[in-house]
């Protein structure tokens, strides 16, 4: 389909769209007017990860094409739980715990997008501001009379967890009544106009349409994402050592730009059109690159995607860090840092503390494995006591691209 809309256009350029509730109604409003758009993120955490990074730029996308984002804060859904793809129930979370996760996230959010008071600058909003004032009985007559027990049975999020005889809540049932109506409340309160998230989204999504047709009478829009995995089909918010986090104090610069840095050949172009804002025929002329040469396109791709989350300095000092570490032999300052007393470090403690595992005994797995080396010398006992004199550093690695310093205090 050929769209009018700039922000179509865009979408479907760059590899965003998947499912559209009504492209053409959606293409028609885009081209006439500023469309209010939203994505929802509960606040599990205290950041965000890759895997919740197409989202964002879908809302960037939505403001470079001259539309208003709206982040809408799930201070009320968090504390249900989304079901989606899940088989345990969520682990309940303090109202305080829920508010300064918000408060953390937001710190992300303001790198992608830009917040105001403007026609299309960005709003954060929270759904507990209006779900927490909503009463139970009210609920049960205003929205739920719109449910039907039979259609919420045949969502894919209530279905699995029923096929694999995993239990799932009452509390949680009432999730996708509860996302069908934000959508309507932001309609109704901010003139919303369109949600968008990932293709697991789709059934909360079109309750959220129909919901607003049949308590207002009003056309709202929804759009999905593909499902974004990696090229061996592992999901893109994980790394072999765990989450890819968004925030500085949830994952190091450095480790960030690596992720990027050590992708897939076969991910470097959707990767760029993804989460980048190069321009596409300087994204084609990359993607095309063969052989060692395809090496400098992952270096731009990390360095763009450095740049969106964390900010040009950060992107240069990973750079450099990496540059100095891999092709100079030395230790770059923007490595990992472990300050090791004078009593020293047992070396699979080391290895967690550095974040290379996830546990100690994954690091005593890793280190029996041949892969961790001190001092670029292999090392094979975990109990291993490592000593660094005040003032000194020592250098531990996992495998050929994990690196990190301990420094002696």
């Amino acid at each position: 389909m050929t769209y009018n809309s700039s922000l179509l256009r865009l979408l479907a350029e760059r590899g965003y769209i998947h499912q559209m509730t009504d492209a053409e109604g959606l293409d028609a409003l885009a081209s006439k007017q500023v469309v209010p758009g939203y994505v929802g993120f509960d606040a599990t955490a205290s950041s965000l990860h890759v895997g919740n990074l197409v989202s964002i730029m879908l809302l960037r996308r939505l403001q470079q094409a001259g539309h208003k984002p709206v982040v809408l804060m799930g201070g009320g859904t968090t504390r249900i739980g989304d079901p989606t793809g899940k088989d345990e129930v969520r682990k309940m979370l303090s109202d305080e715990a829920i508010e300064a996760n918000i408060a953390s996230i937001r710190t992300a959010f303001e790198r992608f997008l830009t917040f105001g008071d403007g026609p299309t600058d960005a709003v954060m909003v929270n759904n507990h501001d209006w779900l927490g004032q909503i009463g139970y009985i009210e609920m049960l007559q205003k929205v739920g009379t719109h449910f039907t027990v039979n259609r919420m049975l045949s969502f894919d999020s209530v279905k699995l967890r029923l096929e694999r005889e995993q239990p799932m809540t009452f509390l949680e049932f009432n999730y996708m009544i509860l996302q069908g109506y934000d959508f309507r409340h932001l309609s109704d309160t901010m003139g919303v106009r369109l949600q968008m998230g990932g293709s697991d989204q789709w059934g909360n999504i079109v309750n959220g349409v129909e919901l607003a047709r049949r308590m207002d009478g009003k056309e709202v829009f929804g759009l999905t994402t593909p499902l974004i995995t990696k090229a061996d089909g592992s999901k893109m918010g994980k790394s072999v050592s765990g989450a890819v986090w968004l925030n500085e104090d949830a994952l190091s610069s450095y480790d960030y730009w690596q992720f990027w840095r050590n992708c897939d050949d076969r991910d470097v172009g959707k990767f760029l059109r993804l989460f980048t804002d190069l321009p596409l025929d300087e994204i084609a002329r990359l993607e095309a690159l063969e052989g060692g040469a395809i090496n400098d396109a992952k270096v731009i791709l990390a360095n763009e995607a450095t740049r969106l989350c964390r900010g040009e300095e950060a992107a240069r000092a990973a750079e450099a860090t990496a540059a100095q570490t891999f092709a100079g032999g030395g230790l770059g300052e923007d490595l990992p840092t472990v300050e090791v007393s004078a009593e020293g470090i047992r070396l699979g403690v080391a290895c967690t503390a550095l974040g290379f595992t996830a546990s100690n005994g994954e690091a005593k797995r890793k280190i029996g494995e041949g892969a961790v080396k001190l001092d670029d010398a292999a090392m094979d006992d975990p109990g291993l006591l490592i000593t660094v004199p005040a003032g000194e550093t020592r250098k531990l690695s996992l495998g050929k691209k994990k690196h990190g310093i301990l420094k002696g205090v």
